[in-house]
């Protein structure tokens, strides 16, 4: 009879084989390990992303893609790059090169859209920024379009642009709904005189395409026959 106890328990041998192949896996475990603890943590910074600052005036690094809802952080990320390439470029050269800035977007936030906007304004006076749409520009999207500089707008043939009033949504009692739809009636107002400064139409005729109270959809053709866009792009 066996005992079964822990002192008389019997083990299986191990051959030379699996005796080999454990040691050979334990230094390799161990040589990982030593390589992990050797490598620096690197930490991928915005000027990284551009070309670490130099290349970042090449043509590749200057293009810009905004697809998905205009949010808060969608927009620091593309008030960030634009602020860093407007500023990047050749020690002889007057002014940076174009920046190109694709967008694709059904709308967003009105106030990240004001944001973006004025920051394209004020990058417009060291380098050219070309806007190009692509698949949908909408709501926000519409004015982020129309800030390019005038000349280098595009679309691509089969972009759909759409217009609407502005949305409150807000909720509450009727003190603020009050303070609220003020503030959306002035957001429109802000909306509607940047529309008419960056394109062909009048408050007036943005006003009664808004009355509409619907989205108000146009081909690409439509958009560039009211100043939104410049060309289609080929």
């Amino acid at each position: 009879m066996h005992n079964l106890s822990k002192k008389g328990k019997k083990t299986k041998k191990k051959s030379k084989e699996e005796v080999v192949e454990e040691e050979s896996s334990e230094e390799t475990t161990e040589e990982v390990e030593e390589e992990e603890e050797e490598a620096p943590a690197q930490q991928m910074s915005l000027m990284d992303l551009l070309g670490g600052g130099q290349g970042a005036d090449t043509p590749e690094a200057r293009s810009i893609m905004f697809v998905g809802e205009v949010t808060e952080e969608r927009a620091a990320d593309l008030i960030s790059a634009l602020l860093v390439l407007s500023q990047t470029k050749a020690p002889d050269a007057e002014r940076a090169e174009p920046i190109k800035l694709y967008v694709s977007t059904y709308g967003g936030s009105a106030d990240e859209m004001f944001g973006i906007y004025d920051v394209v304004n004020y990058c417009k006076q060291f380098c050219d920024i070309e806007t190009i749409g692509l698949g949908k520009v909408m709501s926000a999207g519409t004015l982020m379009l129309a800030s390019g500089t005038k000349g280098k707008r595009k679309l691509g043939k089969h972009c759909r642009v759409m217009i609407h009033a502005v949305n409150g949504g807000q909720v509450g009692d009727i003190h603020n709904l009050q303070n609220e739809l003020e503030q959306t009636v002035s957001l429109q107002d802000s909306y509607i005189q940047a529309l008419s400064h960056e394109t062909n139409m009048t408050k007036r005729q943005i006003q009664t395409l808004i009355n509409r109270k619907v989205n108000v959809y146009l081909t690409a053709e439509e958009a560039i026959e009211k100043g939104l866009a410049d060309e289609i792009l080929e």
